[in-house]
């Protein structure tokens, strides 16, 4: 056996080579006693066997003590070491397993039996160590103190297999505490990665918000800088020229207030004028391009609230974007807004929609990819579904529809955005 498999034997060896040699002391007189009787040396070293394997092996320990209860029905005396087998009783309801539990809590009265019934008490040893003696004399004599001594011996014998169950319980209490602070922990420790990931995804989710305005503020602006810039090299006029250059000026700088409104704030700072205004601003912006654009608007314009207003604004904002990039320009882009409006019951219509067409040819790749799909052009973009997913965020919801015609191709696309009141 190796030192890591001995090792934990050692207590229980060291207890069962104690109470050999208590035993083999005892079993010598015991012998004389009884004309040489072997039986008792076989008895001290079952004994002292049940006592070694009370922990580690508590149900052979039991056996050896039913062996040992039957050996003294047949007329085999009882020792004084026995009461070591309390160790045995204890073990049994300490460490065995449920029906090791139960013959262990029959073995007490099956050793009371043995002891006090069968054999009145008395072991041999003890006569011959007291022999003669006052107190041998007063025990034999005095039926009080016979029974005294005899309540005392069943204490003994009885106590060490309830304190076994209550060790065992206590033990039990023990590890379910153990366990339900571990489990506790385990649960704290998934909450915190709970935590973790939802921090991560917010995160994540700025990060792509903070990428759709910054593509929406430039892009737009980039757009009308580039339609003035190709139109301008077409001016011979010094006054128009001027103006032309004013305008991408104006682009540019008000680009640039956006981009940083965007990332000095996680509102959208676009929200300080009132909605209506801001569209005709944008409105105002292509017009400045050399887009012709016919604005029109159905209603009565009202404060949206504040995150509506800023996912209108952008989304309008990517409507005529596109229309400036992939329009023809010389065909008009058409962009109507219908404002929710009373009803003659007193209720509200909830859904302000915003529609922009244009044209472009009908031989034009890029364009072509730029349809219900969802894809800006025939590279993956982020013009259509950037503004899908601002709708979807408020419960709105984007509509684009491509129509043939023999000029050219018509885009429309329309935004349907959720009204519940504003602000």
């Amino acid at each position: 056996m190796s030192e890591t498999g001995w090792r934990p034997w050692l207590p229980e060896a060291i207890a069962a080579l104690i109470v050999l040699a208590i035993g083999s002391t005892e079993a010598v007189p015991t012998w004389a006693m009884l004309n040489g009787r072997p039986e008792v040396f076989a008895q001290a070293l079952a004994i002292a066997f049940a006592v070694g394997l009370c922990r580690r092996a508590p149900g052979a320990a039991l056996g050896l003590v039913w062996g040992l209860g039957l050996i003294h029905v047949i007329g085999v005396p009882i020792m004084l070491i026995e009461f070591a087998l309390t160790a045995v009783f204890f073990g049994g309801a300490r460490w065995g397993r449920p029906p090791t539990v139960v013959i262990s809590a029959l073995s007490v009265p099956l050793a009371v039996v043995v002891a006090f019934v069968l054999h009145d008490g008395q072991v041999v040893s003890l006569h011959l160590l007291l022999g003669g003696s006052k107190l041998g004399d007063m025990i034999r004599q005095e039926p009080t103190v016979q029974l005294t001594l005899s309540l005392i011996s069943l204490l003994v014998v009885a106590a060490p297999w309830p304190a076994g169950l209550v060790m065992r319980f206590l033990e039990r209490a023990s590890t379910s505490r153990a366990s339900m602070l571990a489990a506790e922990e385990a649960a704290a420790g998934a909450w915190r990665e709970t935590e973790h990931a939802r921090e991560i995804a917010h995160l994540r989710d700025q990060q792509t918000s903070l990428a759709l305005d910054v593509h929406d503020v430039v892009g737009h602006s980039l757009a009308v800088i580039l339609a003035q810039a190709e139109s301008g090299q077409y001016l011979d006029d010094t006054v128009k020229l001027k103006k032309t250059l004013q305008t991408i000026a104006t682009s540019a700088r008000s680009s640039l207030r956006d981009v940083r409104q965007v990332l000095s704030s996680t509102q959208d700072t676009t929200m300080v004028r009132d909605d209506a205004g801001r569209f005709d601003t944008l409105i105002a912006g292509v017009r400045r391009s050399g887009h012709e654009i016919i604005a029109t608007e159905l209603g009565t314009p009202r404060q949206l609230p504040r995150e509506t207003g800023a996912v209108a604004y952008r989304v309008f904002q990517e409507m005529l974007t596109n229309a400036i990039k992939h329009g023809r320009r010389d065909q008009p882009i058409t962009a109507e807004r219908h404002w929710p409006a009373a009803q003659p019951a007193g209720g509200v219509e909830d859904t302000l929609r915003i529609q922009v067409t244009n044209m472009t040819e009908a031989s034009d790749t890029e364009a072509s990819g730029h349809e219900a799909s969802g894809h800006d052009g025939t590279r993956a973009g982020r013009g259509l579904d950037g503004m899908r997913r601002r709708l979807e965020a408020i419960g709105g919801h984007l509509d684009v529809r491509r129509r043939e015609q023999l000029a050219g191709t018509t885009f429309t696309v329309t935004a349907y955005l959720p009204v519940r009141g504003g602000e």
